[in-house]
C-alpha cells in the first residue's frame, strides 16, 4: 500500500514525500482509515510503532480540506513530557510543510518569550497545539484560551500521563472542550484506570491493537558501547579495508553527516552524503551513483530511512541510536532486502544508552555488545539503567526526581 492510497491532499502528500516516507506501516494502515471515518479511537501502541504519523496525517489531511478559518483552536494533542512534545511538533512540521497549517508546542520550562507566543497563539486560534497537561490547564485558567471551535482531541501515551498523576489536570482541560468532537487515546498498556478514562471520554470508540514490527532475523545486529569522541574513529576502523561493498550510515543530524563525510573523505575513503541541505539534484545524484555501485559509503540521515529501494546494501550503521524502535527497524531494514544476509552496526554512546534499552525492550530482545578495538581506549559499560539514575542524581542531588 502507498499513502497516495489514503486519498490524502496533494499539499500533505508532497510533504510525505519530502520527509522519504513511502509506505505506511502496519499501524498507519490500520489506525489512518478510522481517524478519516471520523471514528473515536482507543489504541494500544507503544512509542516506536509508528503511530505518530498514524494520527498527524490524517489529522492534517482533515484540516486541510475543512477550508474551515482559524477562529480557535481546531486539535489538541495532550502528551506527558516536554521531550514528547516537541518530537511530535517536529514531525507536524515536516508533514506539513506544503500544507500551511499553522501549530505550536505548549510545555513547561519555557522562558517569558516562549510564555507571550504561546499566549499569542492560544487567544488568536491554531490549528493543532501540542502540549503538556498541566501547562495547557494554567493557559486555560487566565481566561483567554480558544477552545469552542476544537473539534480534534488526542491523549497520546495516556497510560504514562496518568502514572504521572495528571488525570486531574486532563480531566480540568477536557471540561472546557466542546462536548461534540473526535477523540483518540493511544496507550502501551490498557490498565483498569485507561479504561475508565476511555468510558468517560470517548464514543462508540474502535479498539486497535499494535505490535511494533520487526527487522528480519537475516540482518545480523551487532552494537558497540562508546564515548562520543570515539564514533569517528570506530567508523574509520570499521570501513577501512572492508569485506562490505555498498555501506549505510545514518546520523541523526545533518551536522553530523557533514562532519562524518570530511572524515571519510579525509581519510581517502570513496564516501559522500546525503541530506535536505543539497538540491534535489544533487541529491538524485548521489543516490544514482550509490544505486550504481559508483559509491560504495554513503551517508545519510533519516530521509533515506523509509522507502529507499536499493537491494545491494549489504552494511548499515546506525552513527547515532534513532530516535524509536520503528526508526531502528526501518533503518536496518535497508540491507538484507535481496541478498541472504545483511549487517547492522549501532554506536551507543552514553547519553544513547537508555534510548538503546528502550529499543531493545520494543524489540523483545537484547543486541549483542561487541567490544571496540583495544588501540580506541577504554568504552564505556554498558549499564542504561544506571546511567539513568546518575543523570537523576546530577540533576536533582539528593531529592527524589
Amino acid at each position: 500500500m502507498k499513502f497516495n492510497e489514503f486519498g490524502f491532499d496533494s499539499r500533505l502528500l508532497e510533504g510525505i514525500d519530502a520527509a522519504g516516507y513511502d509506505e505506511p506501516t502496519p499501524v498507519q494502515e490500520q489506525v489512518i482509515p478510522h481517524i478519516l471515518a471520523g471514528k473515536d479511537i482507543i489504541a494500544s501502541a507503544q512509542t516506536g510503532t509508528g503511530k505518530t504519523a498514524a494520527f498527524l496525517l490524517p489529522l492534517i489531511n482533515n484540516i486541510l480540506t475543512s477550508n474551515q478559518a482559524v477562529q480557535s483552536i481546531t486539535a489538541l494533542v495532550i502528551v506527558p513530557t516536554r521531550e514528547l512534545a516537541v518530537q511530535i511538533s517536529q514531525h507536524l512540521e515536516g508533514f506539513s510543510y506544503f500544507a500551511g497549517i499553522s501549530s505550536i508546542a505548549v510545555y513547561g520550562g519555557g522562558d517569558g518569550n516562549a510564555f507571550v507566543q504561546e499566549k499569542k497563539a492560544l487567544s488568536m486560534g491554531a490549528d493543532i497545539v501540542v502540549c503538556t497537561p498541566g501547562k495547557m490547564m494554567t493557559h486555560i485558567k487566565m481566561g483567554y484560551v480558544k477552545l469552542q471551535g476544537l473539534q480534534y482531541l488526542i491523549l497520546d501515551e495516556a497510560d504514562r500521563m496518568l502514572d504521572m498523576g495528571f488525570y486531574d489536570d486532563i480531566m480540568f482541560v477536557i471540561k472546557h472542550l466542546p462536548p461534540k468532537r473526535q477523540n483518540l487515546l493511544f496507550s502501551a498498556t490498557m490498565p483498569h484506570k485507561i479504561r475508565e478514562l476511555a468510558r468517560k471520554i470517548l464514543y462508540q470508540p474502535v479498539e486497535i491493537n499494535i505490535a511494533i514490527s520487526k527487522p528480519p532475523e537475516k540482518i545480523l545486529q551487532k552494537a558497540f558501547v562508546v564515548y562520543d569522541s570515539q564514533k569517528i574513529p570506530l567508523i574509520l576502523h570499521l570501513l577501512k579495508d572492508s569485506v562490505f561493498s555498498m555501506v549505510l550510515v545514518f546520523c541523526s543530524s545533518k551536522m553530523s553527516v557533514k562532519q562524518l563525510t570530511r572524515e571519510l573523505k579525509r581519510n581517502k575513503l570513496n564516501a559522500d552524503e546525503i541530506h535536505s541541505d543539497l538540491e534535489q539534484e544533487k541529491r538524485e545524484e548521489v543516490l544514482s551513483n550509490f544505486r550504481s555501485g559508483r559509491l560504495p559509503i554513503l551517508i545519510a540521515t533519516d530521509i533515506l530511512s523509509r522507502g529507499i529501494d536499493i537491494d545491494n546494501i549489504d552494511l548499515v550503521i546506525n552513527y547515532d541510536v534513532p530516535h524509536d524502535g520503528e526508526d531502528y527497524v526501518h533503518r536496518i531494514g535497508r540491507t538484507a532486502r535481496s541478498k541472504a544476509e545483511g549487517t547492522a552496526y549501532t554506536l551507543i554512546s552514553n547519553k544513547e544508552q537508555r534510548k538503546f534499552s528502550a529499543i531493545e525492550k520494543l524489540l523483545g530482545y537484547a543486541v549483542p555488545k561487541i567490544p571496540i578495538p583495544t588501540e580506541l581506549g577504554p568504552a564505556p559499560e554498558y549499564n542504561p539503567v544506571s546511567f539513568q539514575q546518575n543523570k537523576s542524581r546530577r540533576k536533582y542531588g539528593n531529592k527524589k526526581p
